[in-house]
């Protein structure tokens, strides 16, 4: 008989006592100061990142690989078959490729790593699709092939204060480094089917940036979409235009819009503060 085990990282956003409640393993980044190195949203929190950032930018790494070890170990000890990883966009880090290393040390266990072309809301409700399918009592190959639709339902878009920690962080994809700074250009940045950040649109400050995306929400709900709203402390922009939403939402009885949370301490690393971001799915 099946026995389904499934990992994840720590850029997918789950909330801790959900993991928890559905044996979901989660992987935690590193975030490394000069001085010191933390594992992500464990041994920091994002606002202490935030509140650091202008005296020092930190780097990341990726989960040890003890730690994605460690998980495989206890997939074995607790008579697990088959495993599901559901990992960060490859085109924004190498955990994908780290646990395929280390599963090949696993043969017992059948597992599949799948690259969510994602990142937060995104990456997270992946998961959370394959909780649900296990737990109507999907088997293993049923979910897997099931994995590629559901990931191409999903739309990010987000917007930054600053271009300066993506460019820093070497996460700025196809989106031009150089807008902005003169005109006060903003892009709407876009996850792409690659799994890469690209420009999906330009316009001119915050609050031409911040009505952008409430356009696209409001196209999106239209279609009868699920939207999910989350920040990187851009806290009271996000609950702003999550309010708005959700009044459009009860008028018009047409889409469904919910508050996520906020991103992990490791993406803040990279999206530097002021992140505003919406996550679209089509059922």
């Amino acid at each position: 008989m099946e026995k389904i085990a499934i990992i994840t990282d720590s850029t997918a956003d789950l909330d801790v006592k959900y993991a928890e409640e559905n044996n979901i393993i989660i992987l935690p980044f590193r975030i490394i100061y000069k001085d010191r190195e933390y594992r992500d949203n464990i041994d920091i929190k994002a606002q202490e990142v935030y509140d650091n950032i202008k005296v020092e930018i930190p780097t990341s790494s990726l989960p040890s690989m003890a730690d994605i070890e460690d998980a495989f170990n206890k997939f074995t000890e607790e008579g697990y078959t088959h495993v599901i990883a559901v990992t960060l966009s490859t085109g924004l880090s190498g955990i994908n490729n780290a646990i395929k290393l280390v599963s090949e040390n696993f043969p017992e266990l059948t597992t599949t790593v799948f690259d969510s072309r994602s990142i937060s809301e995104g990456e997270g409700y992946i998961v959370k699709e394959v909780r649900r399918m296990i737990d109507e009592g999907k088997s293993y190959e049923e979910i897997v092939d099931t994995l590629p639709k559901i990931r191409s339902s999903i739309k990010i878009f987000f917007i930054v204060d600053t271009l300066e920690y993506l460019v820093k962080g070497g996460r700025i994809g196809k989106v031009t480094g150089a807008i902005g700074t003169i005109l006060n250009l903003k892009p709407i940045i876009c996850v792409g089917e690659d799994g890469k950040y690209f420009t999906y649109d330009k316009v001119r400050g915050k609050k031409q940036a911040v009505k952008r995306i409430h356009e696209l929400a409001i196209e999106s709900l239209k279609a009868g979409k699920e939207l999910g709203i989350y920040d990187g402390n851009g806290k009271v922009d996000a609950d702003k235009l999550y309010e708005e939403l959700k009044s459009w939402c009860s008028d018009n009885k047409v889409g469904t819009v919910r508050r996520a949370g906020s991103i992990s301490p490791v993406a803040g690393v990279h999206s530097g503060p002021g992140l505003i971001a919406i996550a679209i799915v089509d059922k």
